[in-house]
């Protein structure tokens, strides 16, 4: 009988496993090896394109897990290469486009940009910014009108299906699915011991708060996230230090905490 794998940790990215200001991950490097020496599984969870997250996962040596892609409008197989759907993308920003015309003309995304203006606004080398336009299911942008004019873009949008989430940096709009929608098949799927959740923006929220536990990261660059439900008893904490020195801390402390 295959024993019961331990721990499945699901990970935000930028500004949590990455750097929010250089995205590096070698801080992290010291859990990562102690979760792969317990035989625990981990799950990258982001808003970034399946090309993008390909390459991270090998870089980290994860590609044997399952990712979680474009804010879980999407999944990345194991072992799989990323590959593109046109046809959802194409008619998400059909739709966002001509809304945000009738709506003050606030809305810029990925698409409406080149590479060069999406690694100008994210700080990503050029090659790593065109893998962040290669999108399926999400569209990232900026938001430049007013409040009002947003909440009409955000209403309007809601009428056509398509929501629109805040990220650490980003406006994502989408067709539909979250963290957490992908993170509870990937559970029934694995079926961990328990589930740890890592993060650090509103589009964390649900899948920190449906893991048996979570952990805010510090995230000096953002407003810190509210009190959620979980904190009050000590099943979600939060994290001093920033970014990979956060998750490695907190991941360490949840290992020696449940004697894994």
């Amino acid at each position: 009988m295959k024993p019961s794998m331990p721990l499945l940790v699901f990970t935000d990215l930028d500004g949590t496993l990455l750097s929010h200001s250089d995205y590096r991950w070698d801080a992290a490097l010291p859990a990562l090896k102690q979760l792969e020496k317990i035989g625990a599984g981990v799950i990258l969870a982001s808003s970034k394109t399946a090309p993008e997250i390909h390459q991270l996962r090998e870089d980290m040596g994860l590609h044997h897990w399952p990712a979680i892609v474009e804010n879980g409008s999407g999944r990345l197989e194991a072992q799989a290469n990323a590959g593109k759907t046109d046809s959802i993308y194409a008619r998400l920003c059909s739709v966002a486009r001509k809304i945000s015309a009738n709506t003050g003309g606030g809305f810029r995304g990925f698409g409406d940009m080149d590479a060069r203006e999406v690694s100008d606004i994210t700080g990503l080398p050029v090659p790593s910014a065109a893998l962040a336009k290669q999108r399926s299911f999400s569209e990232p942008g900026v938001w430049s009108g007013t409040a009002q004019e947003k909440e009409n873009f955000l209403l309007a949008l809601a009428k056509e299906g398509i929501s629109g989430r805040e990220g650490g940096r980003f406006l994502t709009l989408s067709f539909g699915g979250t963290k957490a929608d992908q993170m509870e098949r990937i559970i029934a799927e694995f079926a961990p011991h328990h589930t740890l959740a890592l993060g650090d923006a509103p589009n964390d929220v649900e899948m920190l708060e449906a893991a048996d536990f979570g952990v805010i990261i510090a995230n000096p660059n953002r407003t810190p996230l509210p009190l959620l439900k979980g904190e009050t008893s000590g099943r979600i904490q939060r994290t001093t230090l920033v970014g990979p020195e956060g998750w490695n801390a907190a991941v360490l402390a949840h290992i020696e905490r449940m004697k894994l």
